[in-house]
């Protein structure tokens, strides 16, 4: 309604100009759009019986308006697939909290009985999206951002094994949910009603090997494709149809499982690649052909690479749990067809909470080789630039220039990756909620959000 009011606006505006002989005086430019809606409050008072100069002064105020309304719109942002907008557990917030009160920030609100789980929420507009499992059936559960829980959509079985829960995180586009089961199966829902659009049995279809605990993918949503990684005999990775769930194209030039972790896409050299990170390499894939582009042997112990790849500038970081050697760099070529091994890392053996880069650096938390301790390795040259305690091995988020940590131990913590001087700001204990705190920490609209089991805890992070 604004928007078309703003268009009525915006050409009766044209039309006093043109009435006075000032046909070019208003232009409609990119910023538009953000202009009508203000513009409508003025036009009937102002447009019409006005001198020129009291409607430029009209336009004037609303482009003003409009950069305010714009900036502020900048301070948040959602957060729709797992590890954020652009998988790499960063948050685009800003006004965030440098520093925490002693018991911590103010919590919103609590959302109990969602079910096992340790898939992280996403939080599109005023909505969140969280998986849980009450007993071998799995469910989405759908809460508006004031706690309340709207309803519960089911989709099927889902993991009641060992550490019984959900493992996928969703993925959210366009009002419908693309996630994939720990047994395979990938399915799409309607966002608003939970009706199954499509499903595809990747077991059945592409001979998918079900992982010793489940498969763990949240599902890469990439323009008309949705990308998955079967780790089977007809397809190590495929690529379905958004729309209808029929395959677009399939991956076997590399054969191998699937590893627990989640394809990202990058950029380099006006060329786009999936990364993905199977049991044993490291894949390099054209998204509109599935063609390789590059590929590189990298093991990791029990075929466990539960830590989704990170990029930047260029270089490409992998790690894995368990001890040894586990971390490595591969350096990608300018025009991003070739991926070059340049170091290997025995101390950041982050096993399934996920790493942060930035600006140069790779921040998370070790497994065996540093016993839980964060740190703070050279992207360029792999050099351990510090190394803290207190959190303990966990998950990690990033957003408006702070680290998040969220230890095994219900351990939040708020760190600033200094560099040589990294380190813990502040911090406060979960105490809601049960089980094991595996879920990766989200700050989505200026709110840090906390899974912990079948309880979802919202905090306000937003600096006064």
């Amino acid at each position: 309604m604004f928007l078309r009011c703003g268009r009525f606006a915006i050409e009766a505006l044209r039309h006093h100009f043109a009435g006075q002989g000032h046909t070019n005086r208003l232009v409609c430019t990119p910023a538009a759009p953000a202009v009508e809606w203000i513009a409508c409050i003025h036009a009937v008072r102002f447009v019409i019986g006005r001198p020129l100069m009291q409607v430029k002064q009209v336009v004037r105020w609303s482009v003003v308006l409009a950069f305010v309304f714009t900036a502020a719109s900048a301070l948040a942002a959602d957060w729709p697939h797992f590890r954020g907008a652009d998988r790499d557990g960063k948050s685009a917030d800003t006004g965030l909290l440098k520093a925490w009160p002693e018991a911590g920030p103010t919590e919103l609100w609590t959302a109990e009985g969602l079910g096992a789980g340790f898939s992280e929420p996403v939080v599109v507009g005023d909505t969140i999206y969280v998986t849980g499992t009450e007993g071998d059936t799995g469910y989405v559960n759908v809460l508006s951002t004031d706690g309340t829980l709207l309803r519960k959509m089911p989709y099927g079985q889902d993991w009641s094994k060992d550490k019984p829960g959900a493992r996928t995180t969703p993925t959210v586009e366009d009002g419908r949910l693309y996630l994939m089961t720990a047994f395979g199966r990938a399915v799409c829902l309607d966002a608003e009603t939970g009706e199954t659009v499509w499903e595809r049995d990747t077991r059945e279809d592409f001979g998918a090997q079900i992982l010793r605990w489940g498969m763990a993918e949240s599902l890469l949503v990439l323009e008309d494709k949705v990308i998955c990684t079967p780790g089977g005999a007809g397809a190590t990775v495929a690529a379905l149809d958004k729309q209808t769930g029929e395959t677009a194209w399939i991956f076997l030039e590399v054969l191998d499982k699937s590893g627990y972790s989640s394809p990202i896409l990058i950029e380099r050299g006006g060329r786009s690649t999936i990364v993905v990170l199977t049991g044993g390499g490291l894949l390099g894939i054209d998204p509109a052909t599935g063609k390789a582009i590059w590929t590189q042997l990298h093991d990791a112990q029990y075929g466990i690479h539960a830590t989704s790849p990170v990029y930047e500038d260029g270089r490409i970081y992998v790690t894995s749990g368990y001890g040894g050697v586990r971390g490595a760099m591969y350096e990608l070529s300018a025009d991003g067809t070739a991926a070059t091994e340049k170091w290997t890392d025995g101390n950041l053996d982050c096993h399934h909470g996920g790493v942060i880069v930035h600006e140069g650096f790779v921040y998370g938390a070790s497994d065996r080789n540093k016993r839980g301790n964060w740190i703070c390795l050279n992207l360029e040259t792999g050099e351990v630039v510090s190394e803290i305690e207190g959190v303990g091995k966990g998950s990690s988020a990033f957003a408006d220039g702070m680290v998040y940590g969220y230890g095994e131990g219900g351990q939040v913590a708020l760190m600033e990756p200094a560099r040589a001087d990294f380190r813990v700001v502040s911090s406060f204990s979960v105490t809601k909620g049960s089980g094991t705190h595996w879920s990766h920490p989200v700050i989505a609209n200026g709110v840090l959000y906390i899974r912990h089991g079948d309880a979802l805890m919202a905090y306000d992070v937003k600096a006064p």
